[in-house]
């Protein structure tokens, strides 16, 4: 992990069975929801030059095959969109690295190659799912290069060295690589490749945690300590800056020593917890929504019964009672935060499955409600009564479980309403 590639060779070709495949990605355009850009990208990759041969509009099957015929590369975007299998996976995923899964699918046709030489800015899953493909894996180059926060341009096969690791992946095995590890694929002679690449930790280091952090911490040292407020010496600019900085100078000891000071008495004010949770709240607004069983549909908001029969609306009410036995649908789904405008409690339950189409989804939650939230955080998996829930009377406890499963994020121990 962070560290070198890694191979593992499955012998099994039916390893993936299921989870994506070409028919699969057939029947994705033939659906007609695909486009260009969005969702699919062409590429190809000769005599060391990258070329997107994008067209405008609806990706048809004719002229995406067409493509293909003619030695392109496709990359489907979002498979998580078009496949409930790959969104189950991603979904499971992201719970496990507490940060945004994502994947794109490769098909490649024989004898060809679709991308140039480059690093990545996430932690990189190669899951071949059918035919083969020869890898080739390469060092990073330089320390500015190892775990970088942004992915590389195209390199050209001069600036490469000799790989680290070279093998040729089959149906089945799987080969991992850090980001900062340069990478490219080529499809041998005798077979086509489709593969999908599942990422993770894109932007998620200690340093874009201290990114948010930091100016927060200064913040509040500037409101609580009149230090931070202090002006700086009339005659600094004298003997600071980078014309000075050779001189032997009393003055420019004294003010470097007060800047690191300053400096490390930031960590004092640094609100850790909420530098956090505003990761946390952007972590799910890039998550996907909770793939659900059919026994947890039944017993939550999305398995209820409403329907018009015989000339009105049926089963509508949802009677939620004291002795009612609920549960979190899912621990990873919700997040509190203390913002200026009050308690907002964020969501994935109404995500899309195309990142980011929707924009963050949130409750602005009475303060009172926290205790509550923070209970049904402690106690899942497990079930609790509405009656237990450390809401002052039994209508505010009765009114948040209400709200909570109405909003989708609250399961009941048996379906309210036998459908």
């Amino acid at each position: 992990w962070e560290q070198a590639p890694l191979l593992v060779r499955r012998g099994d070709r039916g390893y993936y069975a299921g989870l994506f495949s070409t028919a699969e990605l057939d029947a994705a355009l033939r659906g007609g929801g695909v486009r260009f850009g969005a969702h699919l990208d062409v590429t190809s990759y000769a005599e060391g030059v990258r070329e997107t041969h994008n067209p405008c509009g609806r990706a048809l099957p004719a002229v995406v095959w067409d493509f293909y015929q003619n030695g392109c590369s496709l990359r489907l975007l979002c498979p998580q969109a078009f496949s409930a299998a790959v969104w189950h996976l991603l979904s499971i995923l992201q719970e496990h690295f507490g940060s945004m899964a994502g994947a794109n699918v490769y098909l490649t046709p024989p004898g060809t190659q679709g991308f140039a030489p480059h690093y990545d800015d996430i932690e990189a899953f190669v899951l071949q799912l059918e035919g083969k493909k020869h890898w080739r894996v390469y060092g990073p180059r330089s320390d500015a290069e190892v775990l970088p926060r942004f992915s590389s341009p195209n390199l050209t096969q001069a600036e490469l060295g000799e790989p680290v690791l070279e093998t040729v992946l089959e149906a089945g095995d799987l080969l991992y690589f850090p980001r900062g590890f340069i990478h490219q694929g080529d499809c041998l002679p005798d077979a086509h490749s489709l593969h999908i690449t599942v990422s993770s930790y894109q932007r998620n280091s200690w340093g874009d945690l201290l990114e948010k952090l930091l100016p927060a911490a200064l913040q509040m040292a500037l409101e609580e300590d009149v230090e931070y407020r202090k002006g700086l010496p009339m005659d600094y600019l004298r003997y600071m800056g980078v014309a000075n900085s050779d001189a032997v100078d009393a003055r420019r000891t004294a003010f470097i020593e007060k800047v690191q000071n300053l400096i490390k008495k930031l960590v004092d004010y640094a609100p850790i917890d909420a530098a956090v949770d505003q990761r946390a709240k952007s972590f799910l607004h890039d998550c996907l929504p909770p793939v659900l069983t059919e026994s947890e549909k039944a017993r939550s908001m999305y398995g209820f019964p409403a329907r018009w029969q015989d000339g009105g609306p049926r089963d509508v009410d949802i009677l939620i009672t004291k002795d009612t036995e609920i549960c979190l649908l899912s621990h990873a789904i919700i997040r509190l935060c203390n913002e200026e405008a009050g308690v907002m409690l964020y969501y994935t339950t109404e995500n899309s499955r195309v990142y980011h189409e929707e924009e963050p989804k949130f409750l602005e939650i009475d303060p009172e409600y926290t205790d509550s939230i923070e209970f049904l955080l402690s106690s899942y998996p497990n079930c609790v009564s509405v009656d237990t829930l450390p809401c002052e009377t039994l209508e505010d406890k009765i009114s948040l479980a209400t709200l909570l499963f109405e909003k989708g994020l609250l399961t009941t121990k048996k379906p309210l309403v036998e459908a």
